[in-house]
């Protein structure tokens, strides 16, 4: 039906071993498979604090490169002290709006979704909107945030039936489809005159 598969790239916010962002990243990337779609993980472990070390830094250009291989992607974070974690900040800013001339995440599609020890909240989910709008992606409408994440997962770290779930496979057939959709329009949604003037 696509000429290839949309390529998903997804990015998580904990380091914990058991770590329910990226359980519910691990869930959603099931999912997105199943509908077709082709997917990466990135590894935060290891990635430096942004501006300690050189963008040559290997884990630096692993991130970059993922960025521009990926058509959309998926941003998995925890919420702490009512906000996203360090650990995906850094994430996010050691990917520039460019790159030379090349825009590393202008025009990609992303889907956002929380987890929470307590009660539900979208505190993580509002800053990762913003976030994305910052980089110039189109963040699809529906979002997830699942709430006392240590109840919503079985020992085997799969999510278990619920309403939550069920929310998780909405944003994916959602984010999946937002990508197929405007695969063939991106360069021209994203022809800015400002840009355009710069370039010329």
């Amino acid at each position: 039906m696509f000429d290839h598969p949309p390529r998903i790239l997804f990015l998580y916010g904990s380091l914990r071993e058991r770590s329910y962002s990226r359980l519910l990243a691990e869930e959603a990337a099931r999912i997105i498979t199943e509908l077709g779609a082709q997917v990466q993980f990135f590894d935060p472990r290891d990635l430096p604090i942004y501006g300690s070390v050189p963008i040559e830094h290997p884990k630096v250009q692993e991130l970059r490169a993922l960025s521009l291989w990926s058509e959309g992607q998926v941003w998995s974070s925890p919420e702490m002290h009512g906000q996203i974690t360090g650990i995906m900040k850094n994430q996010l800013d050691w990917i520039p709006l460019e790159i030379g001339s090349v825009r590393p995440t202008q025009g990609r599609t992303l889907a956002i979704m929380q987890v929470s020890g307590g009660s539900q909240s979208f505190n993580a989910l509002n800053t990762l909107r913003l976030l994305g709008r910052w980089l110039r992606m189109f963040t699809i409408p529906n979002q997830s945030s699942v709430a006392k994440a240590y109840n919503e997962f079985d020992e085997a770290g799969r999510m278990k039936d619920s309403s939550y779930r069920d929310r998780v496979v909405d944003v994916m057939e959602e984010l999946y489809k937002f990508t197929v959709l405007l695969r063939p329009h991106t360069a021209y949604l994203t022809d800015r005159y400002s840009e355009r003037k710069a370039t010329h």
